[in-house]
């Protein structure tokens, strides 16, 4: 398939899929839309953001949602959370119906595997955990994993002959279950803080199979994107609290989501492996920013923040210096690129 047609099937398939949801929204709510949107205007421009970085990064459009809600738009923390699952059911759901359909390649694999483990992670964490998790101590925790995650992408840059591959070298029991493991543990942290699932696979595969970014990437988002279904689901029809001002929200913004998602992932098919890292550096330097600025931090939380960090990246090191998944060859792993590139 030459670039041009390539372009061509992108194009069409993300117009197809914004088409649908705006269809459905203008059947379901008619005129009402705008005034729901002129109520709620300020959330559906934090999205446009928001599910650029949700559909092109391994972040999660709730890394953008949750502290613009919670810190500028005054929201309740738990409604952004519930939002953040409702709204990423929608973009991050057209992002990977695009990724799929435009043939983009991912570890299907690990999306089998980790969103399997994943979905009871989110499960167990929203019905059970968040309810009693100080939300400043999840974000806390959730910033010093990303801080982690770049310093030990900064390591792995530095190493002699570091090379990608194109996928996991070796699938066997161990490598099941880490990915299990990644999975659940993923799912977790995504019930507290609404995003997760996606960080901590994407450490898992880049850091120790050496997984180019550029699978990597697409394969967090589908990864994400089931976990975040699952977790809105738990809300609506276990919890019951995807009520009042959270449906306001996610009635401005899907619409905006459902174009903005899949033309992340898109774009994210034209960057480099090294661009992909410089974009997660810049996302994790705003995240440390507006962790500190935002969140009160107290004598406990800081010691607690320091400790976390020190583990969290030395296990990430740990993880950038196994060579059991090295690169064999220094052949070039074969990656989805658009032609003329």
């Amino acid at each position: 398939m030459t670039g041009r047609l390539r372009v061509r099937r992108v194009l069409v398939v993300n117009a197809a899929l914004a088409g649908v949801v705006w269809l459905v929204w203008a059947l379901v709510w008619g005129a009402e839309y705008f005034d729901v949107l002129a109520e709620n205007w300020r959330v559906a421009v934090t999205m446009v953001f928001g599910s650029l970085v949700g559909g092109g990064t391994s972040e999660g459009g709730g890394a953008i949602a949750f502290p613009v809600m919670t810190k500028v738009l005054v929201v309740p923390p738990d409604q952004a959370r519930i939002f953040t699952f409702a709204i990423q059911s929608i973009g991050m759901s057209a992002a990977s119906l695009s990724i799929l359909l435009c043939r983009i390649p991912v570890e299907k694999k690990v999306i089998l595997y980790g969103s399997a483990s994943g979905v009871v992670g989110v499960v167990l964490s929203a019905t059970l955990i968040a309810p009693n998790v100080p939300l400043p101590v999840v974000r806390a925790l959730f910033t010093m994993l990303l801080v982690a995650l770049a310093l030990a992408l900064a390591v792995q840059l530095k190493q002699r002959g570091y090379r990608r591959n194109a996928k996991i070298p070796a699938w066997h029991p161990r490598e099941k279950g880490l990915v299990l493991a990644a999975g659940f543990s993923g799912g977790l942290l995504s019930g507290v803080a609404g995003v997760g699932e996606n960080c901590v696979m994407f450490l898992l595969l880049v850091l120790l199979f050496r997984v180019s970014e550029k699978v990597a990437t697409p394969t967090t988002v589908i990864m994400m994107t089931v976990v975040s279904i699952a977790a809105f689901l738990t809300h609506l029809l276990v919890l019951r609290d995807f009520t009042g001002p959270v449906v306001g929200y996610w009635t401005a913004a899907a619409p905006v989501v459902a174009v903005g998602a899949p033309l992340g992932a898109w774009i994210c098919t034209w960057l480099s492996p090294l661009t992909i890292r410089a974009v997660l550096f810049v996302l994790i330097a705003a995240e440390l920013v507006s962790t500190v600025l935002l969140v009160p931090f107290t004598p406990f939380m800081i010691a607690a923040s320091i400790t976390l960090l020190v583990v969290f990246t030395a296990v990430c090191v740990m993880l950038v210096r196994t060579e059991r998944y090295a690169a064999p060859s220094p052949e070039p792993e074969q990656e989805w690129t658009p032609a003329g590139v």
